[in-house]
């Protein structure tokens, strides 16, 4: 039995944590050289010019300008310069978590390495340094958004990309919870009704989904349901207590909340993300 999925069928991947550390363009110098270390973050690598040495796993790269490569966390790794003709590259260091796991932890690749639109790529890079050094709300999703383009293009164009799923009955019982929590976001749920879906025990269900999705039960409705507020309020016109109606909550206490989360009432939320309006 072939003991892989294809990424697009995967509920946890839309809960998948995003954090960016660092995002530049540099020349780095002939002094540049680490070997066999293993990161705890993920690296992402796309060369404009010059030339050097990776070594990801087992795999060796000399990288050539127009590649764009991944260097995941927790594999062994290595780089350095072969001559004064350095790499220039656009980088970031980031996590992609998928509850404890790494996403990488998750997905099998083919390759390390793909290469990308020239343009496409560069201007994503420039994006992502520019509100990289922004401190604003807008800025943070922004560099969530660019991340997730960025990957997307990464296993759109490595070819052979698989989500590993090394236990399939587990998997199937929480796929069939999460889109029970998908289609009833607007009702009341509760643990016991969610583990009775798969099967488990309350108890045994919460450790199981918090290693799937890397929160509660309680914590992962709920996010899921300001996730879906925040939509409506930037894309819809639709009224703050209709949004509160639409995901299950009386609007006293999605008001407080949606506060505590974006540290913004939810109508000034809206007139932010509306931006200024001309007279």
């Amino acid at each position: 039995m072939d003991n892989a999925i294809g990424l697009d069928s995967n509920p946890y991947l839309v809960n998948m944590q995003l954090d960016l550390f660092f995002a530049a363009y540099t020349k780095v110098p002939v002094t540049w050289r680490d070997y066999d270390y293993t990161p705890n973050f993920n690296k992402m690598y796309y060369i404009t010019e010059g030339e050097g040495y990776l070594k990801i796993g087992k795999q060796e790269y000399y990288p050539k300008p127009g590649e764009l490569y991944i260097m995941p966390a927790g594999i062994l790794q290595s780089y350095s310069t072969i001559s004064d003709n350095t790499l220039g590259k656009y980088w970031c260091h980031f996590t992609s978590k998928l509850g404890d796991l790494q996403l990488f932890d998750h997905v099998a690749v083919s390759s390390y390495v793909v290469q990308p639109e020239p343009a496409e790529m560069k201007g994503l890079f420039e994006r992502l340094i520019r509100y990289a050094n922004r401190d604003d709300l807008t800025s943070r999703f922004r560099i969530r958004s660019i991340l997730l383009e960025l990957l997307s293009s990464f296993f759109d164009l490595c070819g052979h990309t698989k989500l590993n799923r090394t236990t399939n009955s587990t998997y199937d019982k929480m796929s069939a919870v999460l889109q029970h929590i998908e289609d009833n976001v607007s009702l009341q749920m509760t643990v016991e009704e969610l583990a009775h879906i798969a099967h488990f025990q309350p108890n045994y269900f919460i450790h199981v989904f918090k290693n799937f999705t890397g929160l509660s039960p309680i914590q992962y409705i709920n996010r899921h349901r300001l996730e879906k507020a925040t939509q409506l309020l930037t894309f819809t016109s639709m009224s703050i207590s209709s949004i509160a109606d639409s995901i299950g909550l009386e609007l006293s206490y999605f008001s407080r909340m949606f506060k505590e989360h974006s540290g913004y009432a939810p109508s000034t939320y809206r007139e932010l993300m509306a931006g200024p309006r001309t007279k």
